[in-house]
């Protein structure tokens, strides 16, 4: 039975633009709620909140270098106690530590001439010296909320006394592969294909700043085993559901008809993009599923078109940006679906590295990105790109 929200025509008829897609992925995610965590647990989240210092940083003025804290004019005569320097007076300081009262510059180790007590050398004031505040004051908000948590905001909290961040948590996914014909080890033997797609996903999800949980599920092809999978793996606690297979219109593909069993709103029936014209979005409950096409290129094709648009607006963030780049020999287009073409990024612009069809992934393995090839009559002589790593943003505007 057909739920009358989800319509289950061929895949050609009603599929959108590709642009159209992406959209229509990251609007149809709300982004999660933001938790506090502490911060070994908050690398690759998104901020809730500025992060905001704490204190002043550094609290007070510090050395930037190994050497000789003085106050004044050479030449200084070192002292081993601590306390206020006095004018003409140095002690010995090291990198990071704070200074004396009173000093006015370091002198560098490099930079000292020592005799016995006395030292001399050039140190005008403020020479290495890291003055109170100099990379933040109390209160001042450093990051915006929004900002991706990487292991350098890590340290940054961290020196600015932070315990906790407030982050959009990461999204959870559960990943069914299903296909009689696969197999998971070794060698396939005949009518038998090693399953490719499973593979790729966990890495696609972690560089997407999501969480794969549990592995992924593989499953015989089967209406009923689909329908009972997926509305297991749709409850509360899953965000997005990503199938592989059984998305186009054969009769082992069964994700439009199971969709319409769970009264699904079907959100992408099709895109017009090659590879991976078959794929799908939808919302079971509030989970997002995503249909992913069986072969391999189509599948990570189909990935990067919506399933990297909906975990971004999950985690609050905006829909990836792509930056176009020339193409030397140019790159033949389609006259009414986009290109997907594996390219690598060179000083002259993007180039084509071959090995493109919807099963192989030997371009996809050599390339750095898509070549987002628009429709239409004559050869394309630029292209949008789009990262074959969806972590990385070396081409976002």
């Amino acid at each position: 039975m057909t739920s009358a929200h989800v319509r289950h025509p061929a895949v050609d008829a009603g599929s959108l633009a590709w642009d159209a897609a992406r959209e229509v992925a990251h609007a149809a995610a709300t982004a999660l709620p933001p938790r506090e965590v502490g911060i070994a647990d908050a690398d690759g989240t998104v901020l809730a909140a500025p992060l905001v210092a704490v204190t002043d940083h550094p609290p007070v003025p510090r050395s930037a270098m190994d050497g000789y804290a003085v106050r004044g004019a050479p030449p200084w005569t070192i002292r081993s106690g601590p306390g206020t320097l006095a004018d003409g007076e140095a002690c010995a300081v090291v990198t990071g530590a704070p200074l004396p009262a009173g000093a006015t510059s370091v002198l560098a180790d490099e930079d000292a001439v020592r005799d016995g007590t006395l030292l001399r050398g050039a140190a005008p004031p403020g020479r290495h010296v890291r003055p109170a505040a100099e990379e933040c004051a109390a209160g001042e908000a450093v990051l915006p909320a929004g900002a991706r948590v990487t292991p350098a905001v890590l340290g940054l909290a961290a020196a600015l006394g932070h315990d906790r961040l407030l982050v959009r948590p990461l999204p959870r996914v559960v990943t069914l592969v299903t296909g009689n014909e696969l197999v998971r080890s070794g060698r396939p033997g005949p009518g038998e294909v090693r399953d490719a797609i499973g593979p790729m996903l966990p890495g696609l999800l972690a560089r997407a700043g999501a969480r794969q949980d549990p592995a992924p599920v593989a499953l015989r092809d089967g209406r009923e085993l689909l329908r009972t999978a997926l509305a297991t793996a749709a409850g509360e606690s899953t965000d997005v559901v990503l199938v592989s297979g059984s998305s186009a219109s054969g009769p082992a593909d069964h994700l439009r008809a199971v969709l319409a069993e769970l009264h699904a709103d079907l959100l992408v029936d099709g895109v017009r993009c090659r590879p991976g014209h078959p794929q799908a979005l939808a919302r079971v409950g509030h989970t997002l599923v995503v249909g992913l096409p069986g072969n391999p290129l189509a599948a990570l094709a189909a990935f990067l078109t919506v399933a990297v648009p909906a975990l971004a607006g999950l985690r609050g963030e905006p829909l990836p940006a792509l930056m176009a780049l020339p193409v030397p020999g140019g790159i033949g287009r389609h006259p009414l679906h986009t290109r997907l073409v594996p390219v690598v990024v060179e000083p002259s612009g993007a180039v084509p590295v071959g090995h493109s069809g919807s099963a192989m992934l030997r371009g996809a393995a050599a390339a750095d990105a898509f070549a987002v090839v628009d429709p239409g009559p004559a050869d394309a002589i630029a292209a949008r790109l789009l990262p074959l790593d969806p972590g990385a943003r070396p081409w976002a505007v």
